[in-house]
């Protein structure tokens, strides 16, 4: 059985309102936002991934748009 850790996701009122899905070998898992939740650690993982590679791609974005302004 692998360990489970505690995690709370962001939620708005806006774009940051509606549950996250996220499947890890097969296991398909709905996460609601502002509430502290336990899943699994690989789950976790993911998720924060996830995230991390998002926020690359947003500040990559503003980069070529602040480059293309010049």
């Amino acid at each position: 059985m692998e360990r489970t850790v505690k995690i709370r996701l962001f939620k708005d009122h806006g774009a940051y309102l509606e549950a996250v899905f996220a499947a890890v070998n097969g296991r398909n898992f709905l996460i609601q936002r502002g509430e502290e939740v336990e899943v699994p650690e690989s789950v976790a993982e993911v998720l924060e991934n996830s995230f991390r590679q998002q926020a690359a791609a947003d500040d990559l974005v503003r980069r070529i748009h602040r480059e293309a302004e010049q």
